[in-house]
């Protein structure tokens, strides 16, 4: 069914509007031609079943309902037709030429319009130089803001009126037109925190990351460098700051380009996880022992650069790099034959599970607190490791452990 085929049909309606002010509701039946009742009479054809029913309202419906001779329809599946035949822009017009706020608000909180309209009604509405919640018409904006947006929100209700809720919605989402909408918003200038995970954010759209630095924010700009997704003219104006640049060096995601504009940070540029072979070849002929200490770190270290780096015979670097999951099961078994690497195999997550079985028969206090903390140890010995009171808290901080406990609906153990 669609609105069309409601047109000077009369209808009645039991109980309340829902997504629709009763005003709005009213008034976009009138523009369909639709008469609406609340009282049942000999023109009704269609019986629309709203929220908040009476008793004796659901008792009428039930016998209407037996007689089967008249249409049902939920509120909620009216009002999204309603909404389907709302014409953007000259919603937008009635609501620019009239400074409607009430109803500017209303439509903010209908859930029936789609998002693109959503955002469109929110840069129209002015929060008045005040914070997200800090008046009525601002709070009814934010929690229909987060409740439109935030993930599982029926878990946690009570963020939907927290400005905790529209930072949160900034660190959850991938969505760029609900970033550009949230920073867009004045009263995000209050809050650093928001500020600075919108810099950070790798969606945020170019355009505000350029208006952010504009502003000169310090703090801002910091959080934009460590941003891996930026515009190289933003890098290249973050560059004038040393400091800066060498955030960015370990950051950016990196090209041929980049990599050499950023080669005086070669200490920086090592951690860099987007190095391709041929960038950490160059670094490794710099021959520089810092810089290959912070190579053995790097969890995108090439094959060929792990080779480069054992073939140095320096244990400092071999201690480090085989706590790195890059390095491949073959060199990790070796390593241990070796019985000198333990305490970096029990930290390695690419360690194969039979060696950390092996690790935790050893009965070392700095070998099983590593263990505790390793996402690939075999969860048998965390819960082991768990009833002891030096590891207790590094099993229940370990990730892979409480996806565990969460897959199997169980509590910790106490």
């Amino acid at each position: 069914m669609n609105i069309q085929e409601l047109q000077n049909k009369t209808i009645l309606l039991l109980g309340k509007s829902r997504a629709f002010s009763e005003d709005e509701f009213f008034s976009q039946l009138q523009f369909h031609k639709i008469s609406l009742m609340k009282e049942l009479n000999d023109e009704v054809t269609v019986v629309l079943e709203g929220r908040m029913m009476t008793p004796y309202e659901q008792n009428l419906s039930d016998a209407l309902y037996e007689e089967k001779k008249y249409t049902f329809l939920a509120i909620d599946v009216f009002e999204k037709l309603l909404a389907e035949e709302i014409d953007n822009d000259t919603l937008l017009m009635s609501l620019k030429l009239s400074n409607d706020k009430t109803r500017l608000k209303s439509f903010l909180q209908n859930n029936c319009i789609d998002d693109a309209l959503f955002f469109k009604l929110l840069k129209m509405y002015s929060f008045s130089g005040e914070d997200f919640f800090e008046n009525d018409d601002n709070r009814d904006v934010s929690a229909a803001l987060i409740g439109r947006f935030y993930e599982n929100i029926e878990r946690n209700h009570n963020v939907q009126f927290a400005t905790t809720g529209i930072y949160h919605l900034v660190t959850q989402t991938k969505n760029e037109k609900l970033l550009e909408a949230i920073a867009l918003l004045t009263p995000v200038k209050k809050h650093p925190k928001i500020m600075a995970a919108l810099a950070l954010h790798e969606k945020t759209p170019k355009s505000i990351l350029k208006m952010f630095l504009k502003q000169g924010d310090e703090a801002v700009k910091k959080a934009m460098a460590y941003n891996a997704n930026l515009d190289k003219i933003i890098v290249y104006e973050l560059m004038k700051d040393e400091n800066m640049a060498a955030i960015v060096a370990q950051n950016i995601k990196l090209d041929a380009e980049l990599f050499e504009r950023l080669y005086a940070y070669e200490g920086f540029l090592a951690a860099n996880t987007s190095l391709d072979e041929k960038m950490q070849k160059s670094l490794l002929e710099r021959a520089d022992d810092e810089i290959n200490m912070i190579l053995t770190t790097n969890t995108s270290l090439h094959v060929n650069s792990i080779a480069s780096l054992l073939a140095l015979k320096n244990t400092m670097l071999d201690v480090s790099l085989y706590k790195n999951s890059a390095v491949n099961e073959k060199l990790l078994r070796d390593a241990y034959k070796t019985e000198k690497y333990d305490l970096s195999l029990s930290r390695n997550s690419a360690t194969p599970k039979d060696i950390l079985e092996e690790l935790f028969k050893k009965d070392e206090a700095e070998i099983l607190y590593n263990l505790a903390k390793n996402e690939n140890t075999p969860v048998e010995i965390l819960y082991q490791l768990q009833l002891d009171s030096r590891f207790e808290r590094a099993v229940k901080t370990n990730e892979a452990f409480g996806k565990y406990i969460q897959s199997q609906n169980i509590g910790w153990l106490v």
